[in-house]
């Protein structure tokens, strides 16, 4: 694949999107993916530096609140106790506490700070990314990856801000965070979700849960 295929759907028709004085910006023609070629991303070490930095603990109530946005309208999905995976977990996973202190069984991944590989060779009921999907370096192995270990009409819960238009995301602040470089948009979520047959429902401006059809 060139560097300058869509990391999503591997398509090469592309277009210039945005630059900005460290940056520039490509937009998919087929799966509207914005993303930040691979030769202008951090280096590991770089992108967990910037990690380390964040204050995410499970006592910090406006944390949890913000966690709640995705929380709430899953859980209204999931009627029974489930096995659940969260995805991208970071150091504190406070969402995983959530949702096991509404019943749930939870299972913590996270390349950084939970490298258990043998973890994604379950199949879960409900899947949760918080924040995670605008890291991806190859977001189409890892969608893939997740949407493959949902059991039938598992859910995929993802929390990220939305890409609206060029206008708007010349002014961005998303984008300044070196550590984004995979940038969605409700078109982009709905590609995925014709690409692996699921239903998209979407709460907030940030939150979007995919159901799988079978």
């Amino acid at each position: 694949m060139n560097s300058l295929d869509c990391p999503l759907c591997n398509n090469a028709k592309i277009s210039h999107f945005h630059r900005d004085k460290r940056r520039d910006y490509w937009r998919c023609q087929t799966c509207y993916l914005v993303f930040v070629d691979q030769h202008q991303q951090l280096d590991l070490a770089a992108e967990k530096a910037i990690y380390d930095l964040h204050q995410n603990q499970s006592n910090d109530l406006g944390y949890r609140q913000f966690l709640s946005r995705l929380a709430k309208p899953l859980l209204t999905q999931l009627t029974t106790p489930q096995n659940g995976l969260d995805f991208g977990c970071g150091p504190g996973p406070v969402l995983a506490e959530i949702l096991s202190d509404a019943g749930h069984s939870m299972t913590v991944f996270d390349l950084f700070y939970a490298n258990y590989p043998e973890r994604l060779n379950s199949r879960y009921d409900f899947i949760t990314c918080t924040e995670v999907v605008e890291h991806l370096r190859n977001p189409k192995f890892e969608l893939e990856r997740l949407f493959s270990l949902l059991k039938p009409q598992g859910h995929l819960a993802i929390m990220t801000k939305l890409v609206i238009n060029a206008e708007a995301f010349s002014r961005w602040h998303y984008k300044n965070d070196q550590t984004h470089i995979s940038f969605f948009s409700r078109e982009t979520l709905q590609w995925l979700a014709k690409q692996y047959r699921a239903e998209l429902s979407f709460f907030a401006d940030d939150v979007a849960i995919f159901k799988l059809l079978d």
